[in-house]
């Protein structure tokens, strides 16, 4: 009897084990799987991220930043250990000249930009800035002594605009983006319409669009003119900034939504339609846009602080050129806070008006 007992245990114990190997068994093949189905899909993400850059390099335009020895020497240094970025983001409109806008997309602007955004990324990627400067500030242009910001597109083209918000700012700019406005129309449309909400009641001018207080669709014509228009506007440039922030946070939220994102034929389309009319400087290319996007993962619209540069009031030159007059005191403290990477105690203590 105890010899049966003995037995029966053994052979339960050997079928508890074999039980418990068919169980590490299944657990293995259920991770192998899931393993496999991971790569799978990380490498088809892969593919396809891949194949979007590759679209993106051939359709988007690349501007060269060539600078003399002696300008490259009197540009900012960066210090190494600093991870933040700064990009200058221009938008260019061709809509009252006679060009189709391709000097502007090589690179070979003669012409001015009527947006500019300093946008600031902090080292720990938590949060995106977008500074707006109105394009009449007057400020000093290497070489060409005052005068109005966007002028220095006209006398030097992309590097002397650099040079001259760097000098405004002792503070190197690491990247330049720029969008011709048409941009604005196409990529409302590919996204299906983008949708602000508008606190000024008008009409563009020249045109019967008529855009409401409150919330407002906008796609295609509709947008372009929207991000256009000041002459409809008291504060002119400062609203036309405004709204061009608001439609950019909009079209941003709805690219990084879902139904965006998890749509590749949507996203094939948005950049298909979109990078022509996108230009970047040569260090700035689809794979280390993709690489900013990765740490900039869990960024959305609700991180992103967007305000226009406080200005000293409105003036003529001796040119009898109306002007608005830089702020000594917030060029000084935007620089220090680019500099030490904090532009949150910067608009902590400096909150910007109205916005």
């Amino acid at each position: 009897m105890k010899k049966d007992a003995r037995e029966s245990t053994l052979f339960a114990s050997r079928s508890a084990r074999k039980e418990v190997e068919r169980k590490k068994k299944r657990t293995r093949n259920v991770l192998v799987a899931v393993v496999a189905t991971m790569l799978i899909c990380v490498l088809g993400a892969g593919y396809f991220v891949f194949d979007l850059q590759r679209q993106f390099n051939s359709k988007s335009n690349s501007l060269s930043l060539a600078f003399s020895d002696s300008d490259q020497e009197a540009r900012p240094v960066k210090d190494p250990d600093d991870k933040s970025m700064n990009v200058l983001m221009l938008g260019v409109d061709h809509a009252d000249d006679d060009s189709d806008g391709s000097a502007a997309l090589s690179g070979a602007v003669e012409q001015r930009s009527d947006s500019m955004m300093l946008v600031h990324i902090p080292e720990n990627r938590s949060q995106i800035y977008v500074m707006s400067m109105v394009r009449d500030m007057y400020v000093d242009i290497p070489g060409y002594g005052k005068n109005k910001l966007n002028a220095a597109v006209s006398f030097g083209g992309v590097p002397l605009l650099m040079q001259t918000v760097e000098g405004m700012f002792d503070t190197k700019i690491d990247h330049i983006a720029m969008v011709d406005f048409e941009g604005f129309k196409e990529l409302s449309t590919a996204l299906g319409g983008v949708t602000v909400e508008n606190e000024i009641p008008f009409t563009a001018n020249d045109t019967d669009y008529f855009y409401p207080e409150g919330t407002v669709d906008l796609e295609g014509d509709r947008a372009l003119r929207f991000v256009r228009e000041r002459k409809s506007f008291t504060n002119g440039d400062y609203q036309r900034v405004a709204n061009q922030r608001k439609f950019i946070a909009a079209a941003a939220n709805k690219l990084l939504s879902a139904d965006t994102l998890t749509n590749p034929v949507k996203l094939y389309d948005i950049v298909d339609t979109v990078s022509p009319y996108l230009t970047f400087d040569e260090d700035f290319d689809a794979a280390t846009l993709v690489g900013l996007g990765m740490q900039l993962k869990n960024v959305d619209t609700n991180n992103m602080e967007m305000f226009t540069m406080p200005t000293a009031g409105t003036s003529v030159d001796g040119r009898g050129q109306s002007i608005e007059l830089a702020s000594e005191k917030a060029v000084a403290q935007i620089g220090e806070a680019l500099r030490t990477d904090n532009l949150a105690k910067y608009l902590k203590e400096n909150p910007p008006e109205g916005e």
